[in-house]
């Protein structure tokens, strides 16, 4: 299925990529305004959003990929394109990983199930240094996850709306992890909240960057190859960020059954839709 440019599609894939980027501000308000996350409801959201990122990457991006590409190369030629731009775009998130130190790191768990109560009350400096540091950090990561968001949103409301449900939903806790440090070293809730969303604003300013930079070269072709790389990136971010994540919390019935409701969730919507 070739993806159809206008000027509609494209704003709406931008609206649609802010929304989910902005879904940080809630964790940071969560943190605020609970004396303590509900760890199962993240283990089965974050399980949820593992799921349909996973189901549609497969079921959907994949193999419209698939589809552009055997129309336009012979033999295993466009397969071969796939697979790279697949796996170039799981390459991508692990470099960005591989080059942030773990600490800061929010692909790397950092168990935040009491949200408004931080144990051991470490220095404020360190602590102000800490949120700071896990801001660039997820901003960074927030970067390449607003390019792919906005180009599986140019394929569709359809394939959007579940994507971007399911970024929203794993931004949550990347509130949470920026606006507790920041929040407890300086008692100022607005700045925790400013620092947080300005790390889901990373996501927009990479669907603009997206844009300005792939919309002007925009062939069948490319449109292929970067639906491959979005399903490669979604289904790293999965299973190197999301279902970790959901485990660690300690309820692995939920995360799993987050992960078989996601994908229930993904499949009837396609079929629906």
């Amino acid at each position: 299925m070739d993806i159809t440019l206008t000027f509609e599609s494209v704003m709406a894939a931008l609206a649609l990529t802010f929304v989910a980027g902005m879904s940080t501000g809630i964790g940071s308000l969560m943190a605020f305004f609970t004396k303590a996350t509900n760890t199962r409801f993240l283990s089965g959201a974050l399980g949820l959003s593992a799921g349909v990122m996973v189901y549609v990457s497969f079921m959907e991006l994949i193999p419209d990929a698939i589809d552009v590409m055997q129309r336009l190369y012979s033999g295993k030629i466009g397969m071969v394109y796939i697979l790279l731009a697949f796996f170039g775009g799981m390459g991508l998130i692990a470099a960005i990983d591989f080059f942030i130190p773990e600490d800061e790191n929010p692909h790397e768990f950092h168990a935040i199930g009491k949200a408004g109560c931080p144990c051991g009350r470490p220095a404020e400096g360190r602590l102000r240094r800490t949120g700071l540091m896990l801001a660039l950090a997820i901003g960074i990561h927030n970067f390449p996850e607003g390019m792919a968001t906005f180009v599986s949103a140019l394929d569709g409301l359809d394939v959007a709306l579940p994507i971007v449900i399911a970024i929203a939903i794993h931004n949550i806790p990347e509130g949470i992890a920026v606006s507790v440090p920041i929040y407890h070293s300086s008692g100022n809730r607005r700045k925790a909240l400013s620092y947080s969303i300005l790390t889901g604003l990373a996501e927009p300013v990479g669907a603009l960057f997206g844009m300005a930079f792939l919309l002007p070269f925009w062939t069948p072709g490319l449109s292929g190859s970067l639906l491959a790389a979005v399903a490669g990136v979604m289904v790293y971010i999965s299973f190197d960020e999301l279902l970790p994540s959901a485990e660690e919390y300690g309820h692995h019935h939920f995360a799993i059954g987050g992960v078989i409701v996601g994908m229930v969730v993904m499949a009837f919507s396609l079929l629906l839709f």
